[in-house]
Formats: structure tokens, C-alpha cells, sequence
């Protein structure tokens, strides 16, 4: 086979790769964000291992690389998986794509990865777009330390929980989301994290209608309320909570939001928790606003 790719008119010749696992990074959007590095490793392994052939098909296309692409996703991982290590033992290349961005990152390839290492296979990135990645850098929010947590749970209390725990984590976080379920997500960071924290939704980064949104998590949700036509890929980064101490009006509005699911004593338990305000403190604002409500 011809272990070639070409850019724009002009063809190059893929040098040899040695026996090892490759996992490269693919567009997340913009085809010509893929790298030199990358199409070499691409058009040079023995065998190119990806989860749709039809979405890596239209890369090769692109490139006028002529490997033939092998399929292994969540559904053959069991199957497929063998064959490429038994490949990787007999001294071959192989390279392993997700259908975009960075591979393992929300995809199937970490069992492949952790066999091989298991193996003792050499394991080599070549590293390029990750849409995690990009949306911390369009989003204005602090990038010197951030927490990548994948997709939110579907069901509404799991959801509740999970942001629950993370509300404390000093760092930006970044979630991968559906359009058909960002409005839940969004108005359950509202109620977890507070509406007031800092974000930004990022939408089809590098495609033709990218979009960043930034404002308060409480601003987000209104924006978004009703778009009910919403597309393409999303990822929500929350800025870390705040240093500061909580004001009275917030630690007052975080109140009457966990009031709602919970009891007294375990709302200003998690309010104490989130604010560095005193429990005892905050339970006794809580029974006066109930008493002047009443």
C-alpha cells in the first residue's frame, strides 16, 4: 500500500514507524487542524484502528491517505481488541483515532491503552485538538488548574449529586454535554454551584457556527431556556468558586435553594460546606427567614 499523504497539491512520502500503540489526535471540527505529525503516523502504521470508518474515511479522504480503517468502538472492544494487541505483539504499528479530538478522552480506547501497557507495548501520543482544550482557552475563565469531569448523569438526582460533591473543587471545571440536555444541566449547576458562578458554554468549537457564551451561570440558563433547536457539540466550563466570603444575600438565595430538596439541618450543613460560612450560623439565618416568611 501506498503510505503516502498529501497537502493541498503536494504529496509526501511517510517515513517507517516502529512497533508501538500511536494514539493521535484527530479535528475536532476543522479539518485543517490536523497536524504533520499526525497524517504521517496515520499514513505510515500497519493498521489504522478507529470507532466510526465513515468518519475517519472522510479524514483519509482529505489527506489522500489510503489505509483502510479498522474498526474498534464500544460495541467490539472485546473482539476487536485481541486482533490489534496480537498485531502489536508480532511487531506491528498500529494507530489508534477517536471520531474527534484526542482519543480515551469520553471514548473507548482507555481498555485498549491499559492492556497494552499490561503488555508491556510502547504507548506514544501525538497530541493535537482537544475540545476540552480549546473551550478552557476561548472561555475566559482561569486555566491554571482545571478539572475535566466528562458527561453529567442523566437522571436528575444523580446529576444534583455529582455536581454536588465537585461544587468544591478550587478549579475550572469542564463537562462535555448534549444540546437536548444542557438546559437541565445548566439550571442544576444553578442550584448546586450557585447561580452567580461564573461559565461558559462553548458550542461547535473550530466548526463554522462556533459559538462561546459567557456571563453567570443564572445568565446561561436564561439564554439558553427554550432553544429547543440547539446543535452540535458542547462543552460547559464553571469557573472555581470563590475565595471570597459569601455575602449574606448569597448565602441567603443558596439557602432557599437547598431548602427545597432537603431538610433545615442538612441545608445549612451543605451550605457551610460551600460558603466557609459557620453551620450554626447559617441554620439560625435560616429559621429566621422561614419565621419572616410565615
Amino acid at each position: 500500500m501506498d503510505k503516502t499523504y498529501q497537502i493541498g497539491r503536494t504529496k509526501f512520502d511517510a517515513g517507517p514507524l516502529e512497533s508501538a500503540l500511536y494514539l493521535v489526535a484527530t479535528p475536532i471540527g476543522n479539518l485543517s487542524d490536523m497536524t504533520i505529525r499526525g497524517l504521517e503516523t496515520l499514513a505510515a502504521a500497519d493498521i489504522l484502528a478507529c470507532e466510526d470508518t465513515r468518519v475517519t474515511r472522510v479524514l483519509l479522504s482529505r489527506f489522500g491517505i489510503q489505509s483502510r480503517p479498522f474498526a474498534y468502538h464500544e460495541h467490539n472492544a472485546n473482539r476487536a481488541g485481541p486482533t490489534l494487541l496480537d498485531a502489536l505483539a508480532e511487531g506491528k504499528s498500529v494507530a489508534l483515532v477517536s471520531d474527534a479530538g484526542t482519543p480515551l478522552i469520553s471514548d473507548p480506547g482507555f481498555r485498549l491503552v491499559e492492556q497494552a501497557v499490561e503488555a508491556g507495548i510502547r504507548i506514544i501520543p501525538i497530541p493535537g485538538a482537544s475540545a476540552p482544550m480549546a473551550a478552557l482557552v476561548a472561555s475566559g475563565l482561569p486555566s491554571d488548574s482545571f478539572f475535566f469531569a466528562g458527561f453529567l448523569p442523566n437522571r436528575d438526582k444523580a446529576r444534583q449529586d455529582r455536581l454536588s460533591r465537585l461544587s468544591g473543587v478550587p478549579a475550572t471545571l469542564l463537562f462535555f454535554e448534549s444540546p437536548r440536555r444542557l438546559q437541565k444541566s445548566l439550571h442544576a449547576c444553578c442550584d448546586q454551584l450557585g447561580p452567580d458562578r461564573r461559565a461558559a458554554v462553548c458550542r461547535e468549537m473550530t466548526k463554522r457556527y462556533e459559538e462561546v457564551r459567557r456571563g453567570s451561570l443564572r445568565d446561561l440558563a436564561q439564554h439558553f431556556d427554550g432553544r429547543d433547536n440547539l446543535k452540535g457539540e458542547i462543552v460547559l466550563a464553571i469557573a472555581p468558586p470563590s475565595n471570597g466570603p459569601a455575602s449574606q444575600e448569597d448565602a441567603e438565595d443558596l439557602l432557599r435553594t437547598l431548602v427545597q430538596s432537603q431538610s433545615p439541618a442538612k441545608a445549612a450543613t451543605e451550605a457551610a460546606r460551600r460558603t466557609g460560612l459557620p453551620r450554626k450560623e447559617l441554620y439560625q439565618r435560616l429559621l429566621a427567614m422561614k419565621a419572616d416568611e410565615k
